[in-house]
């Protein structure tokens, strides 16, 4: 004979975030609630749990996926002045935007000076990815490369790993600073693991000729190169800095104002 336990309202709320049904259990009394007063069959109460379960999932799968991300503060395509910089080739970005390079597989680089727009424009595409249900990582070259920097072979290995894991890999400012041969290994490493499996977006403010000064001393710049241009768009955006416009703007206007 097969002992049956009697379900209370406690212990249903409990069964049902067991089994992982929280938001119905959260507000179970109020289902209760609707369905009896709007006369729900059966069915009407299994599909509006089964709707507010997906929509939970969903929101808390694009909380996960943004904070993963690590995108911080940016601001949104709409306010970039398409007409500043003195060349751009906007139908890249664009067509970039709706995503295809992410299911092809293939990577978006894009080369200028400082102040240009460059991260701006990674960060929305990282953005639009999430929105859209896939992963993305954003990370500077800095970051990345210091995080990869490890002493433990295995751990280097996970971290490997996670940056190949994400449908979508940000890599922001590869040329700011110089590195030893080491990090051009590590690079390689993550373009390697990442070559026609998972597309990545780099941003570099240095020609490909340059970066043997990137990193000097390395071997494997040529292949790095090959692997990360092989399936990719370059586009590069040519002008003066934005942000050192905006900085003379401001320096204008305050000594515009009357002294008190």
């Amino acid at each position: 004979m097969t002992y049956r336990k009697r379900i209370t309202p406690g212990d249903l709320a409990d069964s049902l975030g067991y089994l992982g049904l929280s938001i119905t259990a959260a507000s179970m009394d109020d289902l209760i609630a609707r369905a009896t007063k709007q006369r729900w069959s059966p069915r009407q109460i299994l599909e509006e749990i089964a709707r507010s379960e997906v929509a939970d999932k969903t929101k808390r799968s694009f909380e996960r996926r943004l904070a993963q991300a690590h995108l911080g503060r940016f601001k949104l395509l709409a306010d970039f002045d398409w007409n500043w910089p003195t060349s751009i080739e906007r139908d890249i970005i664009e067509r970039a935007l709706t995503l295809d390079f992410i299911e092809e597989k293939r990577n978006l680089i894009l080369l200028g000076a400082n102040g240009l727009g460059k991260t701006m424009i990674t960060k929305n595409i990282a953005c639009a990815a999430i929105n859209a249900g896939y992963s993305a990582i954003f990370r500077t070259a800095p970051e990345l490369l210091s995080d990869l920097q490890c002493e433990s072979p295995h751990l280097r290995r996970q971290k490997l790993a996670f940056y190949a894991r994400p449908h979508l890999l940000c890599i922001d400012e590869v040329g700011y600073l110089s590195y030893d041969s080491a990090a051009a290994d590590l690079l390689f490493e993550v373009v390697n693991r990442r070559y026609e499996s998972g597309a990545i977006v780099l941003t570099t403010n240095r020609a490909f000729k340059d970066w043997n000064s990137v990193f000097p001393n390395a071997s494997c710049i040529t292949t790095l190169l090959d692997r990360l241009t092989h399936h990719a768009d370059v586009t590069v955006i040519d002008g003066k800095s934005y942000r050192t416009h905006e900085a003379e703007l401001e320096s204008a206007a305050r000594s515009k104002k009357p002294k008190s």
